[in-house]
């Protein structure tokens, strides 16, 4: 892979999973109120998929969606804003952790109901197809979502009518706290897109060059016109199912095992097999990782000074976003009024 995009990939990841650690720490403090929902461990599933996505294509998410919309473009301003349920959030407060949307990037929204992002997902493609344009529809949902209803009803008119839609299963292996195996006839999900022949495959979600491939294969053919298609991406969370579960249903062994291919992690193993060793910076005068990000970017190889300032203009973007939040005013019944205007769907898909 190029360097470059590694180094996309692996500031996505850290600042996907840094923000959402300082989410957990203002939840505790009582600045953020109702359900939470973290991500850590899947982010190579989120940083991949939508670096395939193209800015005309639609996001439609679950209620684990801060990373999502954080991915897709939506300002961490506005996420941390929303969380904090001030006005200035992207629903103006009165959507809260599961309700992020953005409409100027298509991202139709995170959604609390289990199974609820199909019928979302396939009504948007339809939109799409009848207006013959070469978008897709991102359709994200988790393993325990595959036994509702609306994922065999949604796929079957998918299929039937060539929806440009690219299911993607972000298969954690518990709903909630009850393991694949026993909530599933079939614990294979890419296996039931069989029975509407969707094409489908397993891939290994912990790993975000292989992530990516396998995304940006599946949109080219989506949005070829060959209809949907469903990849099941095969990952971890390291948390419980929300900020209070602790998850201690889950053996000790198995979260070890897990933690040890942590997809952040194993990017910066990959890069620091592209960094010259201490001699080589020696030799080249270059002593730190600043000076040696310096070099990059006079040879244009990099838009940033190294991993060092990859974490502080990280930390610093989060600070901007908890300091913008708790700044912000509160939402009035105007803001309240304004969301409810009927037109507001149709307006995102023009």
């Amino acid at each position: 892979m190029e360097r470059e995009l590694h180094i996309r990939f692996l500031r996505d990841m850290l600042r996907a999973r840094r923000m959402e650690e300082r989410i957990a720490q203002e939840y505790t403090r009582g600045n953020i109120g109702g359900f939470l929902h973290l991500y850590p461990g899947e982010e190579a599933v989120a940083v991949g998929v939508l670096h395939a996505a193209e800015p005309g294509d639609y996001v439609v998410s679950t209620y684990r969606e801060h990373v999502h919309a954080l991915v897709r473009g939506m300002p961490m301003r506005n996420i941390m804003a929303e969380l904090f349920g001030k006005r200035d959030g992207c629903s103006r407060g009165m959507g809260g952790s599961m309700h992020l949307f953005d409409t100027e990037r298509r991202f139709l929204g995170g959604y609390a109901i289990v199974g609820e992002t199909y019928p979302i997902a396939i009504g948007a493609a339809y939109a799409v197809m009848m207006r013959g344009l070469p978008e897709a529809v991102i359709c994200f949902f988790g393993d325990g979502a595959v036994n509702q209803g609306t994922f065999h009803e949604s796929l079957n008119m998918a299929a039937l009518w060539k929806l440009p839609v690219l299911f993607v299963c972000e298969n954690n292996h518990y709903q909630i706290g009850t393991e694949i195996h026993r909530h599933s006839a079939v614990t294979e999900v890419y296996k039931r897109a069989a029975a509407y022949n969707i094409p489908a495959a397993k891939i290994d979600g912990m790993n975000i060059e292989t992530v990516n491939r396998h995304a940006r294969e599946a949109l080219a053919q989506v949005r070829a016109g060959q209809g949907p298609h469903l990849l099941e991406f095969e990952t971890y969370r390291y948390r419980g199912h929300s900020i209070a579960d602790p998850g201690s249903y889950r053996p000790a062994v198995e979260v070890a095992a897990y933690e040890a291919r942590d997809p952040i992690a194993a990017e910066m193993r990959d890069l620091s097999l592209h960094y010259p060793d201490a001699d080589t910076l020696h030799a080249l005068g270059l002593h730190s990782s600043e000076s040696l990000g310096q070099h990059y970017i006079e040879h244009g190889h990099l838009d940033t000074a190294g991993l060092e300032a990859i974490e502080a203009d990280i930390r610093a973007e989060i600070d901007d976003a908890v300091a913008f939040a708790q700044a912000a005013p509160e939402p009035t019944l105007d803001d309240a009024r304004r969301a409810l205007r009927p037109s507001l769907i149709q307006e995102t898909l023009i």
